[in-house]
C-alpha cells in the first residue's frame, strides 16, 4: 500500500501509546506476542521435524545405502556381476557387497541379540558414518583373519565390553551331529566402539571384515546383498529401474523407501499435522489483532470523523488502519523469527536444562532413535509461514478497517 504523508502520520500516531490509550497499547502488545509465539513455534517444530527426517535419512541410508539387492535365502552368489552391471547404470555411484545376519552375542555373562555385519575393509574405511564416529579403539585393527570386530556404543554398554574385551557370537547354523545341529560359537576381540547416533544401530551392530563374516556364517564366497548408492535418493526408483531385469532369479531389489516406509510416512504425516495444529496459534493472534483494532477504532471515532470532514476518503481510512494491523503483524513476525532462531541455536541446552530441572529423561534415545535433538531449517517453509501469517493478519484487519472507513462524521460530531 502506498500511503500519503498524512496517512503515514495518522498510522504512526495510532501505533504509539498516548495518554489514556495504555489499555489498547497493552492489547496490541499481546497481539504482537501472540504472533511472535505462533511464528516461532511453527519455525521450531518444522525445523526439528525436518532435522529428524534428515538425520534419520543420513544415518540409516549411510549404513544401508539407497537400495539393496538382497539374495534369496540370504545368499547372493553372482554378486560380482550384479555389482558391475549396477555401476554401469547412470546415476549409480557405488555398489558394495554386504553381509548382515542376526545372531546372539555374549560377554561378561550377558547375552544380547546383535546384527553381524561384514564389509570389505576398503568399503568400511570409506564409510564416514562409522569411521567418523569411533569413540574408543581404532578401526585399523580390523583386518581379515585378525579376529577383531567393532561394536556399537549401546551394545558395548549392554555387554559391559570395551576395546580389548572378548565377545562370543553364536550362530544357529552350526555343524550337524547325530543329536542335532550344534550352534557355532566364535570368540572375537573388540577393537573399536562407534556411535552413529541411531539407537537401534548402536545397540545391535557388530562390524567385521567380509572374509571373517563369510567364515562365521559358512557362506564361502557368497554375500547376503549388494548395497547401492545413487546420486539422487529421491529418484532412486527411476535410476534402478534398468537394474531390475538383471537381478531376476538372483535376488530382490528394494530401495530406502520400501525399507523404511512406515517410519518416513509417519514422520511426514506428523509434520503436516503439527503445521496445521500450530497454525491455529497464528489464527488466534490474528483475532487478537482484530480485537485491538476494533477497540482502537472505537476510541478514535472522533479523530476519524474530523479527518473525514477535512477531506480524508474512506479508502484512506481503510489504508490507515490496515497499515496499523499489518505493522503489528510484521513486528510479531520479525520477533518470532528471532525467537525461533535463538531457541534452535540453544535447543540442546534447553532440553538439558529442562531435564535437569524436572529430573526426567526427556530425550531417551531408545524411544526417539537419535541421541540429540536435530534441527534443519528450510527457507521455503519459513517463507510459507511468513506468507500464511501475513495473509491471516491481512484478513483480520479488513473488518476493523472497513468499520473505520464507514464512520459517519455527521453522527459522531452532531453534538460536538
Amino acid at each position: 500500500m502506498i500511503l500519503s504523508s498524512y496517512e503515514r502520520m495518522a498510522a504512526r500516531r495510532y501505533l504509539l501509546p498516548h495518554k489514556g490509550e495504555g489499555f489498547i497499547f497493552v492489547v496490541a502488545g499481546f497481539s504482537v506476542g501472540a504472533v511472535a509465539l505462533g511464528v516461532a513455534a511453527l519455525i521450531i517444530v518444522m525445523s526439528v521435524m525436518n532435522g529428524f527426517r534428515a538425520e534419520l535419512f543420513d544415518r540409516i541410508v549411510g549404513l544401508n545405502g539407497h537400495a539393496l539387492v538382497q539374495g534369496y535365502d540370504g545368499r547372493l552368489s553372482d554378486w560380482e556381476r550384479i555389482a558391475d552391471e549396477a555401476k554401469q547404470i547412470p546415476g549409480v555411484i557405488s555398489a558394495q557387497p554386504l553381509i548382515e545376519q542376526p545372531l546372539m552375542a555374549t560377554a561378561n555373562g550377558r547375552v544380547e541379540g546383535v546384527l553381524a555385519r561384514g564389509n570389505r575393509m576398503s568399503d568400511l574405511r570409506e564409510s564416514p558414518i562409522i569411521t567418523d564416529n569411533v569413540i574408543a579403539g581404532t578401526l585399523d585393527e580390523l583386518e581379515p583373519g585378525s579376529g577383531n570386530v567393532a561394536i556399537g556404543a549401546r551394545l558395548a554398554d549392554l555387554l559391559a565390553a570395551y576395546p580389548g574385551s572378548e565377545i562370543s557370537l553364536i550362530s544357529p547354523d552350526g555343524r550337524p551331529t547325530p543329536v542335532g545341529t550344534v550352534p557355532r560359537i566364535v570368540t572375537y576381540r573388540v577393537a573399536a566402539i562407534f556411535e552413529v547416533g541411531v539407537y537401534d544401530f548402536d545397540k545391535a551392530f557388530v562390524v567385521m571384515p567380509m572374509e571373517d563374516a563369510q567364515t562365521l556364517l559358512m557362506m564361502g564366497d557368497d554375500v547376503a546383498m549388494v548395497e547401492l548408492e545413487v546420486d539422487d535418493p529421491d529418484n532412486v526408483a527411476t535410476v534402478l529401474r534398468a537394474l531390475q531385469p538383471k537381478v531376476v532369479g538372483e535376488g530382490v531389489l528394494v530401495d530406502w523407501r520400501q525399507m523404511n516406509t512406515a517410519l518416513f510416512e509417519a514422520l511426514e504425516i506428523e509434520r503436516i499435522a503439527m503445521f496445521v495444529v500450530l497454525s491455529i496459534i497464528i489464527l488466534v493472534a490474528a483475532f487478537n489483532i482484530a480485537s485491538s483494532l476494533i477497540m482502537l477504532v472505537r476510541s478514535k471515532r472522533r479523530d476519524i470523523a474530523i479527518l473525514r470532514t477535512m477531506g480524508a476518503t474512506r479508502a484512506a481510512m481503510t489504508r490507515i488502519f490496515m497499515t496499523v494491523g499489518l505493522t503489528i503483524g510484521a513486528v510479531g513476525i520479525l520477533a518470532g523469527i528471532v525467537l525461533g532462531a535463538i531457541f534452535l541455536f540453544f535447543r540442546q541446552g534447553v532440553v538439558d536444562l529442562i531435564q535437569k530441572l524436572s529430573g526426567q529423561d526427556l530425550w531417551d534415545p531408545s524411544v526417539r532413535f537419535l541421541s540429540e535433538l536435530p534441527s534443519k531449517t528450510d527457507p521455503v517453509e519459513v517463507g510459507a509461514i511468513i506468507i500464511l501469517t501475513v495473509l491471516l493478519v491481512f484478513l483480520a484487519t479488513l473488518f476493523p478497517a472497513r468499520k473505520a472507513a464507514a464512520t459517519d462524521p455527521v453522527e459522531v460530531l452532531r453534538y460536538e
